[in-house]
């Protein structure tokens, strides 16, 4: 079946992560992979998910399948963390939520729905954006579009490109954004300008649909979700992807979720039906353990308050580490002015390195960077960073 058909072209992010495995250098550094490194370089077990595992072990008692949509406790959490314990999404029952494997799976459930009711709706994506959203999209049977996002003269958001194009998306169209700590720029919308597209938003009639997979990396859990709370008020169709990979640390897990928010209750039931549909064809039942592990931490005020510090701590490190790297780059005499770096949120940097200068920190220092210079800033350590700054340093002056 397979003697003439050419071998399909791996995933870069994943690809470059082998080489780093089969890389024999003992200093080699992986900046490519976007997952969270703790100081010594490993992806941890958070002691609140330990703590949660445990209570699981002693209490369960079946393997049975979870509801197609997943456990009900589980999604009361998801709600929770999005729109706040006391939010008027939630006393309204507007809301639909599933546990989706991982937020990749909750994307892709919300692209077969909405390819069900949409099929001439075109998707939109920030330019950059996470690899995989055109991917995603495409395989739902969508024509993909960019938007501006990034420009790379200023490091900053091109706020009137954005916006003039949003302003021209066609009513019934569907719009990609990232909630906060935006992959791979790591450059995010501020408050203001979060109003300004929800007020677009509502005019034009497109459909907005939030990535969230870094809750808490930003800034703090509340303070991330000020967009979907946003739009939420507006009072407007609106689909919410997210993920506990990064902030619970569950990643091989598969702990992520879709919600879908309508105007009314009504219109909510109406959604969860369609979706459920959808699933099941799919993959008809969530895995459980993630799930269950995420509810048991949010559901216990005790577990919670230890996750609430260990992803302060997360957030901190790699603010740190930002901060590190700009200054050993100025310490080093650098001429470019890399400061912008600790301005962005969550673990991605565009850091501003070419891709001449990804080729030969790889070839020459075993420094592993995506291509376009994207830096997964956990990736740094304290015993990595000097090794970093001068391998950078030396790069720049080739």
């Amino acid at each position: 079946m397979w003697k003439n058909i050419d071998k399909a072209i791996p995933d870069s992010i994943f690809g470059l992560t082998e080489q780093f495995k089969n890389d024999p250098n003992p200093d080699k550094v992986n900046l490519g992979a976007g997952v969270y490194k703790d100081d010594i370089g490993r992806t941890p077990i958070l002691k609140a998910v330990k703590a949660a595992e445990k209570l699981l072990l002693e209490n369960e008692n079946t393997k049975s399948y979870l509801p197609i949509p997943g456990h009900p406790t589980y999604a009361k959490c998801v709600q929770a963390l999005l729109f706040g314990d006391t939010s008027e999404v939630v006393s309204s029952n507007r809301a639909s939520t599933i546990h989706a494997p991982g937020g990749t799976g909750a994307l892709r459930m919300g692209a077969e729905l909405l390819r069900k009711f949409l099929p001439t709706a075109s998707v939109w994506v920030s330019s950059p954006t996470w690899a995989n959203h055109k991917g995603i999209f495409s395989s739902a049977k969508f024509p993909v579009s960019d938007y501006p996002y990034y420009d790379p003269r200023t490091k900053a958001v091109d706020l009137d490109r954005f916006l003039d194009c949003l302003d021209q998306v066609p009513r019934g169209d569907i719009v990609i954004l990232h909630a906060c700590c935006h992959n791979p720029s790591g450059v995010d919308l501020s408050k203001d300008q979060w109003q300004i597209v929800v007020d677009v938003a509502k005019e034009k009639k497109w459909i907005p649909f939030i990535d969230f997979a870094y809750q808490g990396f930003g800034v703090g859990v509340e303070e991330d979700r000020y967009p979907v709370g946003l739009f939420s008020a507006a009072g407007m169709d609106l689909f919410v992807a997210s993920s506990f990979s990064k902030n619970l640390g569950l990643y091989n897990e598969r702990a992520g979720a879709l919600t879908i928010l309508s105007p009314t209750e009504r219109e909510a039931k109406v959604a969860m039906s369609h979706l459920k549909t959808v699933i099941r064809t799919c993959y008809s039942n969530p895995p459980a353990h993630g799930g269950l592990v995420a509810a048991t931490v949010l559901e216990d005020k005790q577990l919670t308050e230890i996750w609430t510090k260990e992803l302060s701590d997360m957030r901190l490190r790699i603010v740190n580490m930002r901060a590190a790297l700009v200054d050993g780059l100025s310490k080093r005499g650098v001429d470019s002015d890399f400061s912008y770096i600790k301005d962005q949120r969550g673990m991605f940097s565009f850091s501003g390195l070419s891709d001449d200068v990804v080729m030969w920190l790889k070839t020459n220092k075993s420094i592993y960077v995506v291509d376009g210079g994207r830096i997964n800033v956990a990736g740094l350590t304290t015993a990595n960073i000097d090794f970093v700054c001068d391998s950078i340093t030396e790069a720049l002056a080739v």
